[in-house]
């Protein structure tokens, strides 16, 4: 098994296998024990790769970009950062790196968050060793896999009868820039709005840049009058 550079230690349950024709596997969780667990099964798989293990987020971003695993097996509560977060990163920078969320978690919010920044599979711990595997290898081959109850609730999100959608409020904008303008209507400040939604100050500071060009305001003070008499906001 390969030694991950620093912050990210090296794995710890069982040596790995070097052969390209099994998925190159990456085990992120913040449970010793589950992590070890989980490691040992894949370990002791003939058929799988394991390359290496993280405990938070940023090792986990930091283990992929430098092992360039096929599947990162990931948990959604991390101690350092969500495991949506991560996996947006992770995909982010390298597309071809399938994620497959193994969580406790099987609210609808996760799931569907899960899908948004590109999971490909999402399964509950508590799933047998073999769905785990055959999971990782379909995820590896760059299929979608779902546990049953999860797969129950994705195929009732799509055949629910859908509402009338409604026009976005500010349909110029982004929806990060809607998310933006609803905190500066609330009288958010920029440090604070960057730390609600994971970004950086510079990067809250164009959004609020971009919003003023676009809603023809001067500043603050008139682009929370204009989101406030659009339903943003306290008076909201």
């Amino acid at each position: 098994m390969e030694t991950v550079p620093s912050p990210v230690e090296p794995p710890t349950a069982c040596g790995g296998r070097m052969s390209h024709d099994h998925p190159r596997v990456l085990v992120v969780d913040d449970h010793p024990l589950f992590r070890f667990g989980l490691c040992t099964v894949l370990a002791g798989e003939p058929t799988v790769e394991l390359v290496g293990e993280a405990a938070t987020g940023r090792e986990a971003i930091a283990a992929a970009r430098a092992l360039a695993p096929d599947v990162v097996v990931m948990d959604v509560h991390l101690p350092d950062m969500t495991g949506i977060d991560a996996a947006r990163a992770i995909v982010g920078e390298r597309t071809q790196t399938g994620v497959l969320v193994l969580t406790m978690f099987n609210d609808s919010e996760s799931v569907f968050a899960a899908m948004r920044v590109g999971a490909r599979g999402y399964l509950l711990k508590g799933s047998g060793q073999d769905e785990i595997v055959r999971a990782v290898h379909a995820v590896g081959r760059g299929e979608a896999i779902f546990g049953p109850d999860i797969a129950t609730r994705v195929l009732g999100f799509f055949t629910a009868p859908r509402p009338r959608e409604v026009a976005p409020v500010f349909p110029e904008l982004t929806t990060r820039e809607r998310e933006v303008l609803a905190l500066i209507a609330d009288g958010v400040s920029n440090p604070m709005i960057a730390n609600r939604l994971s970004l950086s100050p510079k990067t809250v500071r164009n959004h609020v840049s971009s919003i003023f060009t676009k809603l023809h305001v001067a500043d603050r003070a008139q682009a929370i009058v204009r989101a406030r008499r659009a339903g943003l906001g306290d008076a909201g």
